[in-house]
């Protein structure tokens, strides 16, 4: 078999053209592993046979029902796969789970097929992935420097093309530290958006599951089959109406001087020259104070957040005290000694940092960091074990704590080779926003997948190809040409592909207390006229992502043109109606939004 990139739409690919099935691909994956043998990586492998029976699962059911069919990926072992131990890399905590954590079944009823479970700083407490009795995976760009923890084995994983995508968990910044050491993206999403049910907890009220992926549209495919509800996870959450960013987002950075790179002036320079990238995406920079967020990022080891940690493996200390790591062991039980008074006192403080960090959100939609401040090598760690995880932390531990979702995204690499990388953050919900924000971030950067010889393909976040089927969508309102929405046809590839009206048999309302102001068009039996309107054509994936966020009370239904053509278009429920202002004369939007005289009005 020619080597293959294991990105999602490469596989596809080679399944539709049926040059590769899931059996095949198990035995190219079986030789990668021998070829790239770093046994620190796995906690525990498959078996051939049991990789075969997956295949051949998988083979057995309709393609087409199946998001990810035949897409290996590996699994931190903090997370439970029926049937293999979980271990959080501690072999005296080792049990083996009859059911698979939520998050896991989702992804094995899409077709994906897990390789293993992967090496993780142990219990998850640490940013290095130094702190596990099965080693330290190798740093695929530079075996000297750390891979970056706690989620090292699934992100080297990937990035060694071994896997097409990896389950990590992030509570400090475990899925996007390692994805800014190994060329990755790494998408947290917003706490409780994914389930956490079946995952071994280190602050149980803050734990995030994340993915590693080649790129972004790789990670938003997985982010949608992750997310859902789940009754039995006290703390899984509904998501709330669909949010857009603006046509023109507002990409805040912190003040100059406010930024620590620990002496590392390389760093320091890769960041600003990045901030010259934010033009690419349609953006715009401001200038945010940040220090609620510095505030908050030392609340979480420095404050009563270690007693969380504490109280989720207290009952497994109280008999098996040698078997943590001696900084691991360290770390948890510093929490032993804090009482509910410093408890308290730590949350009221965190309401202060969220009150005074909402205000810096006043002036941003979406906030630009580096991942990490700067590298460091094995033997830096080894000297300071503590502390430069403590920096390595600097600009992931706050996250979770002020409710925010997190991109991490490639930049470019150092002068020595190793990976550069940095985050968009926003607040809760906002996962769409920032992958499109990081898709186009992405394309900008360019280079490789992981650590592979694969380039970064052209930006295709909905897997359209040439000659795919495509949609026709007619658009009346924000999603017209200039106007504040229609980012989000262009970021899916859409084209415009006819400008006209429809056929006279509709009114064109202006509602109230839309933003950004929309109108409502409304097919009516009686004194309908025709408007204006584009056509936008766009593939069939992109038209389903891109109805799937269409918010209330609009709606997607068939609009007739003055052709007689029928397409997809906005129309609008007659709820919606209320309170809106009839503005069919003036035969489009665009005529309805150019300025009037005073004898117009």
């Amino acid at each position: 078999m020619a080597p293959l990139s294991l990105d999602l739409a490469s596989l596809r690919d080679a399944y539709a053209a049926g040059t590769l099935t899931p059996t095949r691909l198990m035995g190219e994956i079986g030789r990668r592993l021998e070829v790239q043998a770093d046994p620190a990586v796995w906690i525990h492998r498959l078996s051939p046979a049991e990789l075969l029976a997956h295949a051949r699962r998988v083979e057995s059911r309709e393609r087409a029902t199946q998001p990810l069919y035949g897409i290996p990926f590996a699994i931190k072992d903090n997370l439970d796969l029926a049937g293999t131990p979980t271990t959080a890399a501690c072999p005296e905590f080792a049990c083996s789970p009859a059911e698979s954590a939520p998050v896991v079944q989702r992804l094995l009823d899409a077709g994906a097929i897990p390789i293993g479970k992967t090496n993780l700083d142990q219990f998850a407490t640490g940013l290095v992935d130094v702190r596990s009795p099965h080693g330290t995976p190798r740093n695929p760009f530079c075996p000297d420097m750390i891979p970056g923890g706690s989620s090292s084995g699934s992100a080297v994983a990937v990035a060694a093309g071994l896997v097409s995508f990896a389950l990590g968990t992030d509570t400090a910044g475990s899925g996007r530290v390692p994805a800014g050491l190994n060329n990755l993206v790494g998408l947290k999403p917003t706490r409780g958006a994914w389930s956490t049910r079946g995952l071994v907890p280190a602050c149980r009220s803050l734990d995030c599951v994340s993915v590693f992926a080649l790129n972004c549209a790789d990670a938003a495919v997985v982010g949608r089959l992750l997310e859902g509800f789940d009754g039995a996870d006290p703390y899984s959450r509904r998501r709330p109406e669909t949010l857009f960013f603006p046509a023109e987002p507002r990409i805040g950075v912190p003040a100059p001087g406010e930024l620590e790179f620990f002496g590392d002036a390389e760093a320091e320079h890769l960041f600003q020259t990045s901030l010259g990238r934010v033009a690419a995406l349609g953006a715009r920079l401001v200038t945010i104070d940040f220090a609620a967020f510095r505030e908050t990022a030392r609340l979480l080891y420095q404050g009563p957040w270690v007693a969380e940690r504490w109280s989720g493996l207290r009952a497994f200390h109280q008999h098996h005290a040698a078997a943590f790591l001696p900084v691991t062991r360290q770390i948890v039980e510093a929490g032993a000694d804090l009482g509910a008074a410093e408890v308290f006192d730590g949350l009221h403080q965190l309401a202060v940092l969220i009150r005074r960090a909402a205000t810096e959100w006043e002036k941003m939609d979406a906030l630009l960091l580096p991942t990490i401040p700067r590298p460091y090598t094995l033997a830096e760690v080894a000297a300071e074990p503590v502390l430069l995880n403590s920096r390595l932390g600097t600009y992931t531990n706050f996250v979770n704590l002020l409710d925010l979702c997190a991109l991490a995204v490639p930049a470019g690499f150092r002068a020595g080779g190793l990976p550069w990388g940095v985050t968009l953050l926003a607040p809760a919900w906002n996962e769409e926003n920032l992958l499109e924000l990081g898709t186009r971030w992405h394309a900008n950067v360019g280079g490789r997948l992981g650590a592979t010889r694969h380039p970064l393909p052209p930006p295709s976040p909905t897997s359209d190809r040439p000659g795919a089927e495509r949609v026709r969508l007619a658009v009346v309102g924000a999603h017209l040409s200039g106007q504040p929405l229609n980012h989000q046809l262009t970021s899916l590839g859409a084209r415009l592909g006819w400008t006209g009206r429809t056929a006279p048999t509709y009114r064109l309302y202006a509602l109230a207390n839309t933003t950004p102001p929309k109108p409502g068009l409304v097919r009516v039996a009686m004194e309908g006229a025709s408007i204006q309107v584009e056509v936008w054509e766009l593939g069939a994936a992109a038209f389903g992502r891109f109805v799937a966020r269409v918010p209330a009370p609009m709606c997607i239904g068939t609009v007739t043109l003055e052709t007689g053509e029928e397409v997809k278009g906005f129309l609008c429920e007659p709820v919606a109606l209320a309170g809106a202002s009839d503005i069919t004369n003036f035969g489009g939007w665009r005529e309805y939004l150019q300025p009037r005289s005073p004898v117009q009005e």
